[in-house]
């Protein structure tokens, strides 16, 4: 087994960078502005004469090349029926490029501000787009890239925290007990949901993840596109107490059902879901600590205090899977 390098983008210099695109034959203005990521390095490059490219230099050992140009066959395929997602350009024939051991793509710059998710018509609209995006997505599996489902985003991130001891020996019993029962917790609404169809997902429909214009939202990232339930897009959506994300959930139905018919069942995996996120998420710090973008961006992780509130949260989704679904009414 080949252990991933745990500092991938050491050698990830400005020069690399730039020589990086220019090796594309796309002479550079010598302007680089780091933007906002941490999975990968992504940069707004300055080009000559022309509107500034969004590179993406992709981490190392996450994903295959097939993985890659599956998730960018994906985006140009929404595109080509007018869906405002933004795929990468082909330059020389290819989308997926290598220079200095680095694989990158670029894509053009589209701009944004961040969705107002408590405004209905953003909702409805927000819906809409993820409908039409559901509806490309279940029209064939994804082949190279993984399904989230309980073992991937739950069982394999809790043996990963508990074999590299990363859980405080004095929280260890509590931790043990909590995350063991939230998964059954897990489970129970899986359950309940039956066998929910697993289609094409965007996958991490936060609101970083979106930009809207004056023509409406677009979103500006698919790497983590995979196999799943149509919920898991919706989810994300939502906040404050049931109430509150029980109309939220109205809203993005109204929009969503125009295009895309969702299964009810699949209410029952919503808490489990996000329950799976927060376990997802501390593994996920983990296995990243030793590139030293991450320390700099979360340097609260891994003390005594992390892993308290994240018991808490995990105690707090048990109850509210308990609780049962968010109910909406179909549109």
């Amino acid at each position: 087994m080949v252990t991933p390098n745990p500092t991938p983008y050491a050698d990830l210099s400005p020069d690399l960078v730039l020589t990086a695109i220019e090796s594309l034959g796309l002479p550079t203005d010598g302007r680089m502005l780091a933007l906002n990521s941490y999975e990968n390095r992504v940069y707004q490059i300055g080009i000559e004469d022309a509107q500034p490219l969004i590179a993406k230099f992709y981490r190392p050992g996450r994903w295959s090349d097939a993985a890659i140009l599956e998730e960018h066959s994906f985006t140009r395929t929404l595109a080509e029926h007018e869906i405002p997602a933004v795929p990468p350009s082909i330059i020389d024939g290819r989308t997926l490029h290598d220079y200095g051991g680095h694989r990158f793509s670029l894509t053009p710059r589209r701009g944004g501000r961040t969705p107002e998710l408590d405004d209905p018509s953003v909702l409805e609209w927000l819906g809409r787009l993820l409908g039409r995006i559901h509806a490309i997505g279940a029209l064939e599996p994804f082949a190279h890239r993984p399904t989230l489902d309980i073992d991937t985003f739950g069982e394999e991130p809790r043996a990963f925290l508990l074999e590299h001891d990363w859980i405080p020996k004095d929280l260890l019993p509590a931790y043990t007990s909590v995350v063991a029962q939230a998964l059954d917790g897990v489970r129970a609404c899986y359950d309940r949901a039956g066998s929910p169809a697993l289609i094409r997902l965007h996958g991490d429909c936060h609101r970083g993840n979106m930009l809207w214009t004056d023509a409406g939202p677009h979103f500006v990232d698919f790497d983590d596109a995979r196999m799943g339930p149509a919920i898991q897009d919706l989810w994300m959506l939502l906040s404050g107490d049931r109430e509150e994300m029980s109309g939220q959930l109205a809203d993005v139905l109204a929009g969503y059902e125009d295009f895309f018919e969702l299964d009810y069942r699949e209410l029952h995996l919503i808490e489990a879901l996000r329950t799976l996120r927060i376990i997802h998420y501390a593994a996920w710090l983990a296995r990243r600590w030793e590139d030293p973008a991450f320390p700099a961006a979360f340097p609260w992780f891994g003390a005594p205090r992390f892993w308290e509130d994240h018991i808490l949260q995990l105690r707090e989704q048990i109850a509210a899977m308990e609780e049962g679904p968010l109910w909406a009414s179909p549109p």
